[in-house]
């Protein structure tokens, strides 16, 4: 495994303890819409790897929500997760999974009814 360089607010080590636990590999399951069925249902993404595209650089993982409908959190309460709410996503898995919880959250909300004149 590759070695991983915290990032710079990870004071806490919370991120190295998020990477340890995933082994430095990135935990989706499935939920960014890619069965992942190659790689043994997860994805084969790990820190410091290369991207599958051509030209994309070393993979940077990161520490966030496990839980897709968390990943739309502001910020202050996404930080505020604690170790156990956590999971290591790659870049390209966490950006289709917050996508897919946006999408299921307007999907879900009340549709606004037009006010009347009468």
């Amino acid at each position: 495994m590759t070695r991983r360089i915290p990032p710079l607010g990870d004071s806490e080590g919370l991120w190295q303890a998020v990477m340890a636990a995933a082994a430095g590999r990135c935990q989706c399951r499935g939920t960014c819409g890619t069965s992942h069925d190659k790689d043994g249902g997860r994805c084969k993404t790990v820190h410091g790897g290369y991207g599958h595209r051509h030209g994309t650089g070393p993979v940077r993982l990161i520490a966030a929500a496990a839980e897709p409908a968390d990943l739309l959190l502001p910020p202050h309460k996404a930080a505020a997760l604690p170790k156990a709410a956590l999971l290591a996503w790659c870049p390209e898995c966490h950006d289709a999974t917050r996508r897919a919880a946006a999408k299921a959250r307007q999907a879900d909300a009340p549709t606004a009814e037009p006010d009347s004149l009468f």
